[in-house]
């Protein structure tokens, strides 16, 4: 995993950190040959930049705005974290000029884009990989054992209690408590969710009969509440409460399932979930700028952590003036540099983009345009 931290090779590095040297005029062009990860060198850009979308890159994300206005004093990034649903709604409305997503863009989402983005539409850059964890407020105990047919069981109100017999027979020692078990879902259109269910209707799908959706199951009982940190705090709240969420909101007296991944369990972790993510396969029917990724959640590979978000900025490959695409190419660039990657896995202990994943991403973010 240290080479998924700090072996990206310098060709990639000196592009992102030249990108954060574009001029504040209007210029296209890199204007200096910064050091590998160095936001030092150049002029900067300037101006506002609005973002809208996932709850579950919160701590990320804060790293990323104070990065790069710590490089570009005059330049703003704001960002509200209303959901991924929201998110992908504001790009295609134009109310944002990226968005933030736990799920990329629906075909009928990239068509619908193609209205504010013209005729090329959104493009979707991986710029977070995180996983997701089965989270559980069980006074005395911080680790479970569980698999995927369990989980989706839990999730489904099927488990009662804690010390029903399939927990308690993935978990031989550990002293259950009879302890209600209270499941609490997003009550928001979320990314998280949309991964969460992927995984369990591929890997558990005679359980879990739903459709993957963004929006939890109208179907099912339990709590809900709103975000990522809404979540955390109505479990922390709650003795017997479950819920899933991002692994960067999950502490305290929390504690976290390890997954049945073929005949092992594998705890969570961001090494864990950037095997997972290596497993995966680009998205059929895409532009080759589109950097969406097609995740194996049955996958079997030694280590891999299969309930994993990759979480995408969400940005037009052309807007209607050259500031806004100097302002989103250098956020960008700096988001999928090294100093920006090494930034969120510091704050948010998120798995840094593989070599091979962040030139994809840096390519990408180079064909932003004008509108023609």
């Amino acid at each position: 995993m240290k080479a998924l931290r700090f072996g990206r090779h310098a060709a990639i590095a000196v592009i992102a950190a030249g990108a954060l040297a574009l001029t504040a005029c209007g210029s296209d062009q890199v204007t200096g040959t910064a050091p590998a990860g160095s936001q030092s060198a150049g002029p900067k850009v300037t101006g506002t930049l609005t973002g809208i979308g996932a709850s579950s890159t919160g701590a990320a994300m804060d790293a990323w705005k104070a990065g790069f206005a710590a490089a570009n004093s005059g330049a703003t990034v704001q960002y509200s974290p209303d959901g991924s649903g929201a998110g992908r709604k504001a790009i295609i409305d134009g109310s944002a000029q990226f968005a933030g997503s736990d799920a990329y863009l629906k075909d009928e989402e990239l068509a619908s884009s193609k209205t504010q983005c013209g005729p090329e539409g959104a493009i979707n850059i991986p710029v977070y990989i995180s996983p997701i964890a089965v989270a559980f407020n069980l006074p005395g105990i911080t680790e479970l054992k569980l698999d995927a047919v369990t989980v989706a069981k839990i999730f489904r109100g099927e488990i009662a209690t804690w010390n029903d017999p399939s927990i308690a027979a993935l978990n031989p020692g550990v002293t259950l408590p009879d302890t209600k078990v209270t499941p609490v879902n997003r009550s928001d259109d979320s990314g998280t969710t949309t991964n969460f269910t992927e995984y369990l209707a591929a890997a558990a799908a005679e359980v879990w009969t739903d459709k993957a959706s963004g929006v939890w199951p109208a179907t099912l009982q339990g709590e809900n509440a709103k975000g990522t940190s809404g979540v955390v705090k109505t479990v922390t709240d709650t003795p017997g409460a479950v819920t899933y969420a991002d692994d960067s909101a999950v502490g305290g007296k929390l504690g976290t399932a390890s997954i049945k991944v073929g005949e092992e369990f594998v705890k969570i972790s961001a090494e864990a979930a950037a095997k997972a993510v290596e497993a995966g396969k680009p998205v059929e029917g895409r532009s080759a700028t589109d950097v969406a990724i097609k995740l194996d959640r049955k996958t079997t590979a030694a280590g891999a952590y299969p309930i994993v978000l990759v979480s995408y900025h969400v940005v037009c490959t052309a807007y209607d003036k050259q500031e806004t695409v100097d302002l989103v190419k250098a956020f960008e660039s700096y988001v999928v540099s090294d100093a920006g990657q090494q930034a969120a896995a510091d704050s948010a202990k998120s798995a840094p983009l593989s070599p091979a994943l962040a030139e994809k991403a840096v390519k990408a973010i180079e064909s932003i345009k004008v509108k023609s």
